[in-house]
């Protein structure tokens, strides 16, 4: 089985999926933007070969890069798992012959008012949105379905560009800074009110073969707002539950509907006074590490199950559903440098054997913004058998862990 796989480099999780398709005998073609020289020993290892090109984002290159590797073998699969890098990965496989994902497929996923749309269609319960591309339009949206209103990029991952208006004041400062003051196209929808969770899938030949439902704490606008915030997001082991029998069926209709074959899928959805509804897919793995949390929780090796999905079309081992994890990030309580830490030394000698990863920058090293994510500065991955007692124990660090810096 040989297997194109872009950017194998960057970001540094991308060597996992690298290692799990040499772990199950895959001949692996790297294709990236760093000289090969720049990757790492272990990774070059696992790599049968490797094209550097200028951008793995332009198709041209990527193209040729994939046409080269044809040229020396048959190529059976061509994969890509940052946000970024699948579109031109649907492209360039059509044009190559290569399976996978398509065009189609990866479009719904990406362009936001597409994917409502097709959603819709299909009767998922989603948020009213729209495609604007005026000052005007956005207003005439917001009377019509009512403020608040959340503004976004309609190809944007995460919370990246994502701005909500309360009135008619703060959309139009907000149509300043994004751009549709200037006729930028973007995407507009109403507020869903509610608790905001993620539904991820491994899913093969159309069918859910492994599934995993997180929680954030708070919802990811207020986290990426406040500093003094200590955000979390835990995945849970209590998919049995009925109360997580509606996202699962929703999350099927979507994969449904938008075409999707062979391939991770990151599902957002809210759950408030009206309701479940859908916010946004990716045709590809969550970010933040969460596939670390799934792997800690779930005692395998989740990247190995995700190669051979690509490969052979099936999965190798069952989640043991033994623990919940969750990702606790850890803010600098100013910008500077981080120069201490409080708390630490405590909270390791209390919750040590249920900590499975961590990280504290070196004094010194300069902070990053709030908006930066979960893991831009400190934070601490950490597991228990119990949901409620996994709450509490990250709660109790937030509370505890100080970041000083200056």
């Amino acid at each position: 089985m040989n297997v194109i796989f872009i950017e194998p480099g960057f970001p540094a999780n991308q060597r996992q999926f690298v290692r799990a398709l040499a772990s199950i005998g895959a001949n692996v073609i790297g294709i990236g933007e760093r000289p090969y020289e720049w990757l790492d020993e272990e990774t070059r290892s696992w790599l049968g070969s490797y094209q550097q090109i200028a951008s793995v984002t332009d198709e041209a290159a990527l193209e040729w890069a994939v046409r080269q590797a044809q040229d020396v073998q048959w190529v059976d699969r061509l994969e890509a798992v940052v946000e970024a890098h699948v579109m031109p990965a649907a492209h360039v496989r059509e044009r190559c012959g290569i399976p996978g994902t398509t065009a189609r497929t990866a479009y719904l996923c990406r362009d936001k008012v597409a994917m409502k749309d097709a959603l819709r269609e299909a009767g998922v319960p989603t948020a009213a949105s729209a495609g604007l591309s005026s000052t005007r339009e956005a207003i005439e949206f917001a009377d019509a379905v009512g403020y608040p209103i959340i503004i976004k990029p309609r190809d944007a991952a995460g919370a990246a560009g994502t701005y909500r208006a309360n009135d008619e004041p703060e959309l139009l400062e907000v149509a300043q800074r994004c751009g549709l003051a200037d006729g930028a196209a973007v995407a507009v929808e109403e507020f869903v009110e509610g608790h905001e969770g993620f539904y991820d899938t491994l899913t093969v030949n159309g069918e859910v073969a492994h599934d995993f439902i997180s929680h954030y704490y708070p919802n990811v606008l207020e986290a990426m707002r406040a500093r003094w915030i200590s955000p979390q997001i835990i995945s849970t082991n209590r998919l049995d539950e009925p109360g997580y029998n509606e996202i699962k069926t929703m999350g099927k209709r979507v994969i449904d509907a938008l075409g999707i074959h062979t391939s991770a899928t990151h599902m957002e959805w809210f759950f408030g006074p009206k309701g479940l509804r859908f916010s946004e897919i990716g045709c590809r793995p969550p970010g933040v590490g969460q596939w670390e949390s799934y792997c800690s929780g779930n005692e395998f090796d989740l990247y190995r199950e995700w190669a051979f999905a690509v490969c052979h079309h099936h999965i190798d081992r069952k989640p043991s559903r033994r623990y919940s994890c969750g990702i606790i990030a850890l803010r600098p309580d100013r910008d500077g440098n981080i120069f201490s830490y409080e708390g630490v030394e405590d909270v390791f000698k209390q919750y040590g054997e249920n900590i499975v990863e961590q990280y504290f920058p070196d004094p010194g090293t300069p902070t990053q913004g709030v908006e930066a994510g979960y893991m831009a500065n400190a934070w601490l991955r950490v597991r228990h058998p119990d949901y409620d007692e996994l709450r509490h124990i990250l709660n109790d660090i937030g509370e505890r862990v100080q970041v000083r810096a200056g």
